[in-house]
């Protein structure tokens, strides 16, 4: 004990301690504190009347028929001989084999619950929840903000968002990453797909909903998701504009999404609380070496806990709910999603649009224009921004080259392909000469050849590139890759500088000038 009392207090504290006083009221009578008073009762076997309640011991014993109860003084020890200590409950918790498991998974932050799946599941704890969660004591009262509950038919919604994952090792830095956890709770069942994934993108976010759809054996026929931006691009709770990459996927499984108000998640509460129940129950604390370890445990800790829980608002087990749900989903399509890359473009003046260092034509009258331009691994999609309409679709082709459609080549020289023509005339008569074949040779592609070979007089002059332009008519290769070959390894001719000239004065009249300067100051 970190104080000692002499033996007429230690009496006095001990008889007001039988007469079932609390300890605020020994303390308020003896002056002595209650940590004090505490350890004097348990050490003599005295219950010790908690806060706002009753003793361990009620009613307690009638001071005046107890031998105990005596005004003669008496040493502690004597008193500690005469009353029992009394002993251990008669049966110990059935934790307490597992103290050390259960004090780190505190440690590591991890709820009653979560410790009490990890026991069952890792050691065959036969124990009840109850009794894991009297162990750790740890009981949180909170008072959530009332809020409506959304009750929607089997099969008919869906709700989906991001939340953080569990830490795993990146195999490229081997240091531990924060990965990102993609949740999809079906409205009706509550039944809830969880995937793992390092990072996001527009492509990762439709891919994640496809394999979801096709865990579940069907699709929903409405998907409500937040405002992220692989998911939307202008939020409008009236007419949100989606991601054109997310939109199409959707539509490939005939889904419609459903954009929610910005901050406000209390419309996709149900997945909101699916990532909250993830997060602090079996992921929290949990550290994994790989992605694929840290999404084996969480699919075994869906299919064993999860799924076999019974809902705090439905109060009926989610994979009962889920069997009833599933026949009402949509079918899923026989073939997957083919995923596209996309993008905006400008149309060139020979009428094209640039994708991956290739080039393919647009309908005339789109020069100067932006379009919306769409490509995997075998095709490039021309789409109108306004309408989403398709205007051109091409086979892939190699960097550097063309794909024109015979119904995109024009039947006049536009104005702009003139202007430049004029432009060379006005550079020499070789390097218009050299525009002109280009012109009638090479067609669509023209424009974009003549832009490089004046490119090439604005950098190397005129002058040297009117001689490379004459140089490439006699040897009959009036092209733009001849004129930039020649110019790249031509060498200029060294300047000579001058000692004589007539515009150059002679040394005299500069010192006489300085002199007549110097004789009028």
């Amino acid at each position: 004990m970190s104080n000692v009392l002499d033996e007429t207090k230690q009496q006095q504290v001990i008889a007001l301690g039988r007469l079932g006083w609390s300890l605020r009221r020994i303390e308020a009578a003896t002056g002595v504190r209650r940590e004090t008073i505490s350890g004097y009762l348990k050490a003599t076997g005295v219950a010790v009347r908690r806060r706002g309640g009753r003793p361990t011991q009620w009613p307690p014993p009638n001071p005046a028929t107890t031998g105990e109860v005596s005004t003669d003084p008496v040493s502690i020890g004597t008193v500690v001989a005469t009353v029992a200590r009394p002993g251990r409950a008669p049966t110990a918790s059935a934790c307490e084999p597992y103290r050390e498991q259960i004090v780190e998974a505190v440690r590591r932050g991890r709820n009653a619950m979560a410790i009490w799946q990890d026991l069952v599941d890792q050691h065959g704890f036969d124990g009840r929840y109850a009794s894991v969660r009297r162990f750790v004591g740890r009981r949180r009262v909170t008072s959530p903000e009332p809020a409506g509950i959304i009750e929607t038919a089997p099969g008919e919604e869906a709700q989906v968002d991001y939340g953080e994952g569990p830490m795993v090792r990146d195999p490229v830095s081997g240091k531990y990453k924060r990965t990102r956890l993609f949740v999809l709770t079906l409205g009706y069942s509550r039944k809830s797909v969880r995937l793992l994934t390092w990072r996001s993108s527009s492509q990762r976010w439709a891919a994640l909903h496809e394999e979801a759809f096709r865990r579940l054996g069907g699709t929903p026929r409405v998907i409500v998701l937040d405002n992220l931006r692989e998911g939307v691009l202008t939020p409008d709770v009236y007419d949100a504009q989606l991601n054109p990459l997310y939109r199409d996927v959707l539509a490939h499984y005939g889904v419609v999404a459903l954009p929610g108000r910005v901050r406000d998640p209390d419309r996709k509460g149900k997945v909101e609380s699916g990532i909250g129940h993830t997060q602090r129950t079996p992921l929290k604390g949990l550290r994994f070496e790989t992605l694929d370890a840290a999404q084996a445990y969480l699919d075994q800790w869906e299919l064993r806990w999860a799924d076999t829980r019974i809902h705090g608002t439905t109060k009926r087990q989610v994979s009962v709910m889920f069997s009833e749900e599933r026949p009402q989903l949509q079918s899923l399509p026989l073939e997957l999603f083919r995923y596209y890359r996309h993008g905006t473009r400008v149309v060139h003046l020979d009428g094209c649009v640039e994708v991956e260092a290739a080039y393919y034509s647009v309908p005339p009258g789109w020069i100067g224009q932006q379009v919306v331009v769409q490509w995997d691994d075998l095709h490039v999609r021309v789409l109108d921004p306004k309408t989403s309409g398709l205007l051109r679709e091409h086979l892939r082709t190699r960097r550097g080259h063309h794909r024109v459609a015979d119904a995109d080549r024009p039947t006049r020289t536009p104005a702009k392909t003139l202007a430049l023509l004029d432009v060379a005339r006005k550079a020499g008569p070789s390097i218009s000469a050299v525009c002109e074949h280009i012109h009638r040779t090479e067609g669509v592609l023209a424009p974009r050849r003549i832009l490089g070979v004046l490119a090439l007089a604005r950098k190397h002059g005129p002058a040297l590139t009117e001689d490379a332009a004459h140089f490439a008519l006699e040897a009959g290769a009036p092209s733009y890759r001849f004129l930039r070959r020649y110019l790249e390894r031509v060498k200029l001719p060294a300047t000579a500088l001058k000692q004589i000239d007539p515009l150059i004065r002679h040394l005299t009249d500069y010192r006489a000038l300085i002199e007549q300067r110097a004789a009028a100051s």
